[in-house]
């Protein structure tokens, strides 16, 4: 009986030596997605048994791609800077399928939550090869891609131009629960209360007025019109909206505060050389400007526009 059991050992051994090669084989196509292939190298040798389970392997890798965890939200895809913040601040990083192509510039106030994620055009091309459930804009796309995604089956969901702070609450509340995700949609709410209730009545009432680096200002009816009076400033400009403001009225009815906007390195180039910058306006910021607000927190009706409420109360504790 020894005997046989040793006539059959080389035998065992070398059918076992052929089935571990067999086995990194297969494992090697399988691991490439070369399923067809390590199914029928398998069958050809008859290995029945790595045949099927294989085949159970490679079903369960094709489920895979198709079933989305419990927990995911919406495939979100923004197309525009200001889309682009509200998607970084609300969506989970796996969930985005594309950001603009200018979520990573300098006004862009999420820019460094951007790095990493795919940056694509707002064409239809670009929106439904990436096959997102929810599309977020604020400018971005024109009427035929949105036409298009709408027919399509692709929620499209706009943020409006708010005015006030109660206006960025009903945007972070509409977004939030488009993208499923209404506890931090409450969260940024929270911070933005927060930032509000602190900075209140800072400026008991002193004149201010508004000036971009293009010469333009803010009257009522302006995110801006709100954040000053948030600080506790009386916005001096009458007139309603955004327009040009007069240097000569300026020069001659100088604002105790003056708040500048997007005065900062970078934003809007081409206004090097607009009034804002003039010499005569550079004379009067020196005297009078407070607080020089970045377009990173004026380009978006969002939460973050009490941070620059925040700003001007804090240029208030600085001078007393």
């Amino acid at each position: 009986m020894r005997a046989g059991i040793a006539r059959h050992l080389p035998r065992e051994e070398a059918r076992g030596r052929k089935e571990e090669r067999l086995s990194l084989l297969l494992s090697s196509l399988a691991k490439r997605g070369r399923w067809r292939g390590a199914l029928s190298c398998a069958v050809a040798e008859g290995a029945l048994g790595l045949a099927n389970r294989l085949r159970d392997a490679a079903i369960f890798a094709a489920l895979a791609m198709f079933v989305t965890p419990l927990h995911a939200g919406p495939r979100a895809y923004s197309l525009d800077q200001c889309a682009d913040q509200y998607v970084l601040a609300l969506s989970d990083r796996a969930d985005i399928v594309g950001l603009s192509r200018r979520a990573t510039k300098a006004d862009s106030y999420l820019r460094a939550n951007a790095r990493g994620l795919p940056l694509r055009r707002a064409t239809s091309e670009s929106v439904l090869a990436a096959r997102p459930a929810v599309v977020v804009r604020y400018w971005g796309g024109d009427a035929r891609l949105l036409a298009d995604l709408r027919r399509r089956g692709v929620r499209v969901v706009a943020i409006d131009d708010a005015a006030d702070f109660p206006g960025v609450r009903a945007n972070i509340r509409r977004l939030a629960a488009a993208l499923g995700r209404r506890r931090a949609g409450e969260g940024l709410i929270a911070r933005m209360e927060a930032r509000l209730a602190g900075a209140r009545g800072a400026w008991r009432g002193a004149g201010a007025l508004y000036l971009t680096s293009g010469g333009d200002t803010a009257g009522a009816g302006t995110l801006i019109d709100a954040m000053l009076r948030a600080a506790g400033l009386t916005n001096r400009e009458a007139g309603a909206g955004f327009h040009a403001l007069s240097l000569e009225r300026l020069i001659l009815l100088p604002p105790t505060a003056l708040v500048l906007g997007f005065f900062d390195a970078g934003a809007n180039a081409l206004e090097h050389w607009g009034m804002g910058r003039s010499a005569p306006m550079r004379r009067l910021a020196s005297r009078h400007a407070i607080v020089s607000l970045p377009g990173a927190l004026l380009a978006c009706p969002a939460w973050f526009a009490a941070d620059g409420v925040a700003a001007i109360e804090r240029a208030k504790a600085r001078r007393g």
